[in-house]
């Protein structure tokens, strides 16, 4: 998708920088970057992001970005995909398949709400 035909890429593009606390006791913050870049093959959306989550300790805990190559296997096969859009939780990294800034938004507030759920942070 270029990134002019997705409706929400002014809200997502005003989002840069934003940093916040997601908890009563201000453990966990999110982080996000979004900003244009070239329309590439490897971004055809002209979009460079990294939605981020982080513990106490400052670690990332989740990300959604596309700052580097993700290469993986998929089906019986074994045919190797090649994709800079992704997700990391915690060590794993997976592809992820980049629809507009408003799925992945949600996709990435829905993988918050699931890590905090699992954590006994929120109810």
């Amino acid at each position: 998708m270029n990134g002019d035909e997705d409706p929400g890429i002014g809200y997502f593009l005003e989002l840069d920088g934003t940093i916040h606390f997601i908890d009563e006791k201000c453990q966990y913050r999110v982080e996000i970057m979004a900003r244009r870049v070239a329309v590439t093959p490897e971004r055809p959306h002209g979009l460079g992001y990294s939605l981020t989550l982080h513990d106490s300790k400052s670690d990332r805990i989740l990300g959604f970005d596309n700052a580097h190559l993700v290469a993986a296997n998929k089906g019986p096969s074994g045919k190797r995909h090649k994709a800079y859009d992704h997700k990391h939780r915690y060590e794993k990294t997976r592809i992820y398949r980049f629809v507009d800034t408003e799925t992945l938004i949600t996709d990435f507030y829905k993988a918050v709400d699931q890590i905090l759920k699992e954590k006994g942070v929120v109810p």
